[in-house]
């Protein structure tokens, strides 16, 4: 290996290759030292020439800020988190810039020659004869800050070779995503080309596949689930069904072609504005790729197109007389397609964790410009360290990095016995502590849930169950394992409950299935219990979610139970995955009062602020998309968000891929 020296100078002198020596590469790190040595700390003494620098000392020390503000200051670095105050500080551009290490000087128009040691004193000797991990991390850590400085000082104008050959750094300088798209003849001409497309591949039907109906047009630029009270200005061009992956890379080429961005559609569940068109193009409609294209029983997993609901698939598999099952259940309607981009949960978060676990062995995704990948290239194995995993970059995108096609997803055996449990409390607090101790006891739950008492009252005000409930904060759970486990799983629950206020009485439990399924009618239907409380057809239900540390759900519920009642929201309700923390707020309103759609606005904005002030976020499970864009910043920081804008930018250059969601503008 060479040496640290070596590698430094190389880089720092390789000025007519790399176009360093006018850039501020060498001075992110130190620039040149002055005449004077008021740069030296007691801790680094500085050289005694009359050009001396501070010296690395075996440490890295910080530098007030006035002295990082000059080029001709020696500037050395003590943590990682006075990093960031160093690239804001340094001013720029500096020639003949030096980078101090020990007393060894590398200046950007020196030779490569390493020095020798007598030459480079005491200090420098002793730090040579030491093991050469410290040097090279120092080495490493100063050009990785050199190299950000330079990126970030120069966003708009790299050299000419780092344009071509580094592209995708650059943008992450200061990425924006811009919404520049073909002309209205430009869209038209794309939609006659759609048409043309689908004619050649069904013998002239390609009224089946593309559609400018006005209903169709009304319907993927209207969120009903969603807090938007019309679609003005959401809806698509054109609306287009493909049937496999050599459709959809077709429509991507066209849409490439005419500028059009391209909005991908399922199963229509979202709750959070992640399928309407705010600037027009193509709605491409997935649900009639909906095929079960491969089963494997012996190895647990199955391929699918995208199109195709969690649910059709466990119908699929119990019909099949197998016993396994695809574990997300996110809601009635999900399709697997929008259950990666939004990176969903459901009830069984508690067991079998969220979409960003390792359900997925491997997605097939058209990219924006039109290739085909296969994530894991195509294979199944249920582990693999070869590369990156691409997949985990997809769950989450909200469809703005690609459309997925195709996904094969691992199955899960299905538990011999199970049973439902139900407990009843005075407060939120109570239920939640009782969470706290049975999830820490290990207890075998798929689900724990909580409904407050509002919620219980809509239950029974609805019936919609058959039966009515204690209108007290309730515990639903699901238990599963062998027999003696949902046993043992009882027996703690009941004592868990107990401990934390639940009455005797009150708790409920079955193994019978149809007396289990009647217990659970309750969280089953929550939602449209809720619904049922809407009188007028202007009004709606606004369906959210945040998530929080399980010990901060008790304060986030009780203060937005609270601010809900003091803007006259009273009949909003609150259910809940304890087991994790998630959060759903259930608000209905008058879309035709404007009072009213404001206050639930606000209410569900201070809502997302109050979950991040308690080390939570805006979504737990739902997304993004359009609806709570504006808080994704706060809770991620500036510079994560500039990184997905690059990574965005690389892939997706035209920003044709369901703009105006996820990423902050």
């Amino acid at each position: 290996m060479k040496p640290p020296s070596t590698l430094l100078s190389q880089a720092a002198g390789a000025s007519s290759r790399r176009h360093l020596s006018h850039t501020p590469i060498a001075a992110a790190v130190t620039a040149a030292a002055s005449s004077s040595s008021s740069a030296a700390s007691p801790s680094c003494p500085a050289s005694s020439s009359s050009s001396a620098a501070s010296t690395f000392n075996g440490c890295l020390r910080p530098l007030p800020a006035s002295q990082l503000a000059s080029p001709s200051r020696c500037a050395s670095i003590s943590q990682p988190q006075t990093f960031s105050a160093l690239l804001r500080s340094h001013p720029g551009p500096s020639r003949g810039a030096t980078l101090i290490l020990s007393n060894r000087s590398f200046s950007s128009s020196s030779s490569s020659k390493r020095p020798h040691a007598e030459q480079r004193g005491p200090r420098a000797a002793t730090l040579a004869a030491a093991p050469p991990y410290g040097r090279i991390a120092a080495a490493i850590a100063a050009l990785s800050i050199a190299a950000n400085l330079y990126l970030l000082s120069n966003p708009s104008s790299p050299p000419s070779s780092a344009r071509s050959n580094n592209a995708g750094a650059y943008l992450y300088a200061n990425p924006t995503l811009k919404h520049e798209y073909g002309s209205a003849a430009d869209f038209t001409r794309g939609i006659q080309d759609l048409k043309a497309y689908f004619a050649k591949e069904t013998g002239g039907a390609w009224q089946d596949h593309v559609s400018q109906d006005d209903d169709e047009l009304e319907r993927k630029g209207y969120d009903e689930n969603g807090h938007r009270v019309d679609s003005e200005g959401m809806r698509p061009s054109v609306v287009v069904w493909p049937r496999h992956t050599e459709d959809v890379v077709e429509i991507v080429k066209i849409a490439n072609r005419y500028k059009m961005p391209l909005v991908p559609f399922s199963g229509g569940t979202s709750l959070e504005g992640h399928y309407t068109a705010p600037f027009a193009g193509i709605s491409i409609d997935m649900s009639r790729m909906n095929k079960i294209l491969a089963f494997h029983p012996e190895d647990g997993d199955i391929v699918v197109q995208s199109g195709i609901g969690w649910e059709a698939i466990n119908s699929f598999l119990a019909a099949e007389g197998h016993s396994l099952f695809f574990p997300l259940d996110p809601g009635p309607g999900a399709t697997i397609g929008g259950m990666i981009g939004t990176g969903c949960s459901g009830t069984n978060a508690v067991r079998y964790g969220t979409a960003r676990g390792e359900h997925f062995l491997n997605m097939q995704v058209v990219l924006p410009n039109g290739e085909v990948i296969d994530t894991r290239g195509g294979r199944r194995a249920r582990k693999s360290s070869a590369g990156f995993d691409l997949g985990r970059i997809l769950v989450g995108a909200e469809g703005t990095l690609g459309i997925v096609t195709q996904a094969t997803l691992k199955l899960q055996p299905r538990q011999p016995a199970s049973g439902v449990a139900c407990a009843t409390f005075d407060n939120v607090e109570m239920a939640t502590r009782a969470v706290n101790e049975i999830l820490l006891r290990g207890v075998p739950v798929q689900c724990i849930e909580l409904l407050d008492n509002e919620m219980m009252r809509a239950i029974n005000a609805s019936n919609l169950c058959g039966r009515s409930y204690d209108e007290r904060d309730s515990l639903f759970f699901k238990l599963s394992g062998g027999q003696r486990a949902v046993e043992e799983a009882k027996a703690m629950i009941t004592e868990a409950s107990l401990k934390h206020g639940a009455k005797k009485e009150s708790i409920e439990f079955e193994v019978d299935p149809k007396k289990a399924d009647q217990i659970w009618q309750g969280r089953k239907e929550a939602l449209w219990a809720v619904t049922a409380r809407c009188q007028k057809d202007s009004e709606r239900v606004w369906t959210t979610d945040v998530c929080v540390p399980i010990s901060a759900l008790p304060r986030l519920v009780r203060e937005t139970q609270a601010d809900l009642r003091s803007v006259g929201l009273t009949s909003s309700c609150v259910v809940g995955h304890a087991g994790d923390g998630n959060f759903h707020g259930l608000i209905p309103f008058d879309t035709a009062d404007p009072e009213s759609v404001k206050a639930a606005t606000e209410a569900v904005r201070r809502m997302c602020l109050r979950a991040q002030d308690l080390d939570g976020s805006v979504s737990g499970e739902h997304g993004i998309g359009s609806g709570k864009v504006e808080f994704l910043e706060r809770e991620l920081g500036a510079g994560t968000i500039r990184l997905m804008k690059a990574v965005k930018l690389l892939l997706d250059p035209h920003n044709l891929m369901n703009p105006g969601k996820l990423y902050p503008e």
